[in-house]
């Protein structure tokens, strides 16, 4: 590998335990060491359709975010240039008017049920991370979210679920596993692998040179 920053990507099912592993990891690293991009800020604007309308989208296929214009991000940090990322509402499903800007860091950690779906992105990756947790209990974390964050009703949730996010998980999310190279059952609780990870990370910031995890 050429020097620069190393891209981290975190994957896994809805409610896995990504975004806990991710803050885990930025704090055991350092969050001054890391430049974090979530997934979720690229969907697809979707203020040209009417509200019944947006419902419908299926948010848990690939084709729903805007890949393409993470991957440009991507190499741009990579380049040390700044980006100004996407803020996303999930209650209205559309893009708002503000940017988050996140300069260049050694570490850039995306996180995102799909980042290992898409090649393009998936080959920037120079450490992939996969959390497994058990399908029930990443349902009840959907639940929790979507109805304490997100606004939702529980049985929207619900609908939801067995309509697109089960079925694309099975298509898309639990095949993009064996491209990782690191496996975490049960999230966020397995403090002996995010450790494991957060050493691994903190002892790349300290070579000139890069490598990916064995």
């Amino acid at each position: 590998m050429n020097k620069g920053p190393i891209i981290f990507g975190v994957a896994g099912g809805t409610g896995s335990g990504k975004t806990t592993v991710a803050t885990e990891i930025l704090e055991r690293v350092g969050a001054e060491h890391v430049a974090y991009i979530p997934h979720d800020a690229y969907y697809r604007d979707l203020s040209h359709l009417p509200e019944s309308l947006r419902r419908q989208v299926n948010f848990d296929h690939p084709d729903s975010l805007e890949t393409s214009l993470l991957v440009e991000h991507l190499r741009q940090l990579k380049a040390g240039h700044p980006v100004e990322i996407p803020v996303y509402d999930f209650t209205t499903h559309t893009r708002t008017s503000k940017r988050e800007r996140v300069g260049p860091a050694p570490i850039i950690l995306v996180e995102g049920i799909l980042v290992f779906v898409d090649r393009e992105l998936r080959e920037l990756f120079d450490i992939k991370l996969y959390v497994d947790t058990d399908a029930d209990i990443r349902l009840i974390r959907r639940l929790q979210r979507d109805v304490q964050e997100r606004g939702r009703t529980f049985e929207s949730v619900i609908a939801q679920y067995q309509k697109t996010v089960r079925p694309m998980h099975l298509e898309f999310v639990e095949p993009s596993k064996r491209y990782a190279d690191v496996i975490i059952p049960e999230g966020g609780f397995n403090e002996v692998a995010i450790e494991m990870v957060a050493a691994r990370i903190r002892g790349l910031l300290t070579q000139d040179r890069a490598e990916p995890l064995p």
